[in-house]
């Protein structure tokens, strides 16, 4: 199943590429010296808890490193225990939580790039929901209880169990 929603992904990827056209127009561009700083420390940011959550969950067996490796070494793939460290104790995904800040944190909004942060936090609010439904699947009621006491993208206080 996800090889299939991979390779129809691809397809649409390459589709886009292949008839992009660039939009004219600026949504908002912010002249403010103070308030561009604060957007590009926010883009930073996003990127920096993308990057760091990655590691958290073991970045080499996200990109399929960590298999490449054990192939490498004739030792067979054991999964990861599910576990829940650092920005994972605040949000279910914190990986897609810096990823839709970088996409909208600028100082100068395009239309072309507002398209673009609109259709890829689209894609990730729906991805999630696969993603949740397999995790389910694969961690059982340890997922479960974990999306009962920690939200899944916005860090809302009070809001979940601890």
């Amino acid at each position: 199943m996800f090889k299939a929603i991979a390779l129809v992904y691809g397809i649409a990827a390459y589709l886009l590429f292949w008839v992009w056209r660039p939009l004219q127009g600026v949504v908002w561009d912010v002249a403010n010296s103070a308030g561009a700083l604060v957007l590009w420390g926010l883009f930073g940011l996003g990127w920096l808890i993308a990057l760091a959550s990655s590691f958290l969950i073991n970045h080499f067996n996200l990109f399929g490193l960590r298999q490449v490796y054990l192939n490498l070494r004739s030792e067979k793939y054991s999964h990861l225990s599910f576990r829940t460290a650092g920005l994972y104790k605040l949000v279910r995904h914190p990986i897609m939580l810096g990823f839709v800040i970088a996409f909208w944190a600028t100082p100068r909004m395009t239309l072309g790039h507002l398209v673009f942060a609109v259709a890829t936090t689209i894609y990730i609010l729906i991805a999630l929901q696969l993603e949740e439904r397999d995790l389910v699947t694969y961690y059982g009621d340890a997922y479960k209880q974990y999306q009962e006491k920690v939200p899944m993208l916005l860090p809302l206080p009070g809001k979940y169990r601890r």
